[in-house]
């Protein structure tokens, strides 16, 4: 037996032991938004399921991420539209300045449909993890501070063993565990051979709202050097979230060393204009600083025998895209509705969920690439940007943002999930 946060007792799954009911047990590593999202669905559709997360428990805060087209149709179907919404940043849309802060361009949040530059649905990262973890922690196991330091299948199941200790036998595993996912490493081989930086790197914290923000994100943008500082409004008027980017190569600290980042950060953003130099001043109070590079995931296959990839582990398309929470929350519906529908068969199901959502992830990667060449630095050799007022721009936009169709999986076990308690450890 294993012991809860509160101190109760746990059972410990072994190698020879099953589920009460015989339901499918799902391994899924990683608890931000793609793990949860897809801990919903699996129970809805009968699995049992445990989410193991190698922080202390949920990370707050971060990057404000957007749900657009289709991936706010997955919102409703999660019963979830009117909690997300509550959380949102209540962002009216944003403002590019110049160096005086004379307003350059306005974008709103009502633009295309509520599906523009800043979206009809913006959150903070954080938020919606909470949002997520709150509807699912009664009825899936949470293992926070551990994480999976070996696994071995065979045709029947998979082994795993824990970083703290315990030994457990599951029947999939899914790596919802980020960028720099360990289980990808492990599984499928090291991250050089897959990640793909977009040569720019990205970093955001956030400060005291010294700066009147007022429902408006402001972003300044140097072209000649590549960068750029962008402050957003929070729902919570006393602070606001700052982000820099840089077009001025590749991260050269290891994307866990926050003192080591911050003098990077420091280093590349010295003598940029504007409202910089205040920001980089709270560097040193900021709760959560995070740098790490614009980089997108390119697989040929996300799945390898009862091991599965979903959101940035599998298909990473880059904060440059707009829409990495859009290509989580959509593979998660997709692939617990195609294990469901293909009777728990992973050789099946996962080849209908690349299949489904490959084109998808394909057209959100190539706006990715596009959005990070317009913030390049201009060179001799460098090539002329594309027309973006060519039809086939809006064509790629739509595919990128509705371009697959949600199967309704009317045939398959589709139920609230039942209760249960988290672990929290």
């Amino acid at each position: 037996m294993g012991v809860d946060g509160s101190g109760a007792e746990r059972a410990v799954l072994t190698d020879d032991q099953g589920t009460a009911d015989g339901a499918p047990r799902v391994l899924v590593a990683g608890a931000s938004i793609a793990g949860p999202a897809l801990a919903h669905w699996l129970r809805r559709r009968g699995a049992e399921v445990t989410v193991v997360e190698r922080a202390p428990g949920l990370r707050p805060g971060g990057q404000a991420v957007d749900a657009r087209g289709i991936a706010r149709e997955v919102i409703v179907r999660m019963g979830l539209d009117e909690a997300v919404r509550a959380a949102c940043t209540d962002t009216a849309g944003a403002h590019t300045v110049d160096a005086d802060g004379k307003v350059l361009e306005t974008f709103r949040a009502d633009d295309d449909g509520g599906d523009g530059f800043i979206a009809d649905i913006e959150i903070l990262r954080g938020d919606l993890a909470q949002v997520l973890y709150d509807d699912t922690r009664d009825g899936v196991e949470y293992l926070f501070g551990d994480r999976i330091a070996g696994l071995t299948q065979d045709a029947d199941g998979v082994d795993v063993v824990f970083a703290g200790g315990d030994r457990r036998r599951f029947d999939l595993v899914v790596g919802a565990d980020g960028l720099h996912s360990e289980l990808r490493a492990m599984v499928f081989g090291p991250h050089e051979r897959y990640v793909r930086s977009l040569g720019h790197v990205l970093a955001f914290y956030s400060v005291p709202n010294e700066f009147g923000l007022d429902r408006w994100l402001l972003e300044y943008q140097d072209r000649e050097s590549g960068r750029s500082v962008l402050l957003r409004p929070f729902r919570d008027a006393t602070r606001a979230m700052a982000m820099f980017y840089s077009a001025t190569g590749d991260l050269t600290v290891d994307h866990r060393d926050v003192e080591a980042q911050k003098g990077l950060l420091r280093e590349r953003m010295a003598g940029l204009g504007w409202l910089a130099p205040d920001v980089l001043a709270h560097l040193d109070d900021t709760p959560d600083f995070y740098l790490d590079q614009v980089a997108q995931v390119v697989m040929d296959r996300w799945s390898q025998g009862r091991v599965v990839l979903l959101g940035d582990a599998a298909f990473c398309s880059s904060p440059m895209s707009g829409q990495g929470t859009g290509l989580a929350l959509v593979g998660a519906y997709l692939l617990a509705g195609e294990l469901a529908a293909a009777g728990w068969d992973p050789e099946a199901a996962f080849a209908r969920y690349e299949a489904l959502m490959r084109p998808f992830v394909e057209a959100n990667q190539e706006i990715g690439r596009l959005n990070a060449r317009t913030r390049d630095v201009p060179g001799p050799d460098t090539e002329p940007l594309p027309d973006f007022t060519g039809e086939w721009f809006g064509d790629l936009i739509g595919r990128a943002i509705n371009g697959i169709e949600l199967p309704d999986y009317a045939g398959v076990q589709d139920t609230a999930p039942p209760a249960g308690r988290a672990t929290e450890r």
